[in-house]
């Protein structure tokens, strides 16, 4: 089906951005404030469940709102800085614009703190949606009428689905390609580096 001109949805975390160093450093000073262990590397390898799921791993339910807070107010000063663009991102957007498309970011991430990666790395999004998860994506893509969904979980295989549009996954997170296939994804990928060749290919089908 060709792409004229094409919406495409991209999830942020460990697809567009590799923010294991900054969100594993906001996660060590919430740890030393507060005197509870948790396993940054542990959390760093499985980005994706909103922050207040991963939270509940390590405090008290009734702690984890103003944990929430804390981690988000850290966030700006400790997160930002140490994450980096992975490869292919820039160049898949850009690609997107190519055709005459736009691009959203639908993330789990607080927004505020989604919009402050993408401004900080220059990424070219042209929308951002925050604070949806899974199949709670899928409005969001389905009103900017999105035709592709980027993402590097299981859990944006299943937004995709929601979306009624097409899953294309990338094995730059917590999955190996094996198991993003056998989660329905229409297309699998190792990393963005790979998504301009295939986006121009599935336009010109």
């Amino acid at each position: 089906m060709a792409l004229s001109p094409p919406v495409v949805g991209f999830d942020l975390d460990m697809t567009l951005i590799d923010s294991r160093p900054g969100i594993g450093a906001v996660y060590d000073a919430l740890a030393a404030e507060t005197g509870v262990y948790v396993d940054t590397a542990l959390v760093t390898s499985r980005l994706g469940p909103p922050l207040p799921d991963e939270l509940a791993n390590w405090f008290p339910a009734a702690q984890v709102p103003a944990m929430v807070d804390r981690y988000r107010a850290l966030y700006p000063t400790l997160g930002i800085a140490p994450t980096i663009a992975l490869p292919g991102a820039v160049e898949s957007l850009e690609a997107v614009r190519a055709l005459g498309g736009s691009t959203v970011v639908v993330t789990s991430k607080y927004a505020p703190s989604a919009l402050l990666h993408v401004e900080h790395l220059g990424l070219p999004v042209d929308d951002l949606v925050g604070n949806v998860y899974a199949a709670g994506k899928g409005p969001a893509l389905a009103e900017r009428g999105a035709i592709v969904y980027v993402g590097d979980h299981v859990a944006d295989i299943a937004a995709a689905r929601a979306a009624r549009t097409v899953s294309v996954a990338v094995a730059s997170g917590p999955f190996a390609a094996d198991a993003l296939r056998a989660a329905g994804a229409d297309v699998v990928l190792e990393d963005l580096t790979e998504f301009p060749g295939w986006l121009k290919s599935h336009a010109e089908a």
